[in-house]
């Protein structure tokens, strides 16, 4: 199939998505159906977790292979970076069936990120390729951090690589066409994830999701798809809230690396709002912010700078608003409890 027809012709972006989301919800169907999905990895609720019973965290068994197949078949020069995604998705599944420590999961993180900017790279300064590769590994690490209230990684992949594929599909036809397969493969897995959800994306899906958020959009930004604020518009809402948590975190001297529910949607959850209400909330945002991404490449740069301060201000109120209702909350707690 001509890249060309992509190009000329958006709704064929569509329907590669649509294609994908039957893929990827047809594998997982299948996976429920059998029984197998309860064999391969479960979700068991803890102190520290949104939900109160088992599921199978098995997101990535579908949204993986229906994407790479699509991407290695359609995009051919986007195969590498599907092919790092895959690499990714395989040390996950070994950390899920077998346990790796830490440093091993992390060191692969480092090489494929590291391998994706030396495959995507085009006229850039070693410190700044270092810099790309450190933005990589915590997109891949952020986006495992933010997969924990039904309906929220799987939504923020479907509008975040959807807009990836908008703004590429007059200039570059494959990196459309392997950001529109994402979002739909993605879909695919929404369908059953959204409240109430009878899966979860797991590491399977979430550490290759992040590394392609960044490996993407690494390549967007040096191919002059897009300037290098863009991918940092198009997923908003996760990066700030995953940022400012974990340096919340680091301030006070704890393991980022441990369970928590500290993390704004968390705190959502905790304060009576739903799953849904939630993932609608980070819907709107990322929305708005996608939709600012869009208009705003096409402005001066000063200009585009600007909006880009503006959104993350917008954001950092929103958080302001959660952090006083939660703060008090707690006033509320500890004044039930002295009584």
């Amino acid at each position: 199939m001509s890249t060309d027809i992509y190009m000329a012709h958006p709704l064929a972006l569509l329907a590669i998505a649509l294609l994908a989301a039957v893929l990827s919800f047809g594998i997982l169907a299948v996976l429920l159906r059998t029984g197998l999905a309860w064999k391969i990895a479960i979700d068991v609720p803890n102190q520290r977790s949104l939900h109160t019973r088992p599921v199978p965290r098995i997101g990535g068994w579908g949204l993986l292979p229906a994407a790479s197949m699509l991407i290695a078949l359609e995009a051919p020069s986007m195969r590498a970076l599907a092919g790092g995604a895959v690499l990714l998705g395989i040390v996950s599944l070994i950390d899920d069936r077998r346990g790796l420590p830490a440093r091993i999961r992390f060191a692969a993180h480092i090489v494929v990120a590291a391998a994706a900017v030396m495959f995507s790279a085009v006229d850039i300064n070693w410190w700044l390729a270092a810099a790309a590769v450190l933005v990589i590994v915590w997109l891949v690490n952020l986006y495992n951090f933010m997969d924990g209230s039904n309906g929220l990684a799987g939504g923020m992949a479907v509008f975040g690589f959807a807009t990836y594929a908008v703004a590429a599909a007059p200039l570059e036809p494959q990196l459309a066409l392997a950001a529109a397969v994402v979002a739909g493969a993605a879909l695919g897995f929404l369908v059953l994830n959204f409240n109430p959800a009878r899966i979860f994306l797991g590491d399977v899906g979430s550490i290759p999701l992040g590394f392609l958020a960044g490996a993407l959009g690494f390549w967007g930004w040096q191919h002059g798809v897009w300037p290098v604020w863009f991918p940092a518009l198009a997923f908003a809402p996760f990066i700030a809230d995953a940022t400012v948590t974990l340096l919340r975190r680091l301030a006070r001297g704890e393991k980022v690396w441990q369970a928590h529910r500290e993390h704004y949607y968390q705190r959502l959850v905790q304060l009576n709002s739903t799953h849904v209400q939630v993932a609608l909330l980070y819907y709107w945002l990322m929305l708005v912010g996608s939709s600012i991404a869009l208009l705003a490449r096409n402005l001066p740069d000063a200009l585009q700078w600007m909006m880009v301060a503006v959104w993350y201000g917008v954001l950092a109120v929103v958080g302001f608003a959660i952090d006083r209702r939660w703060q008090g909350h707690l006033r509320a707690q500890r004044d039930s409890g002295g009584r």
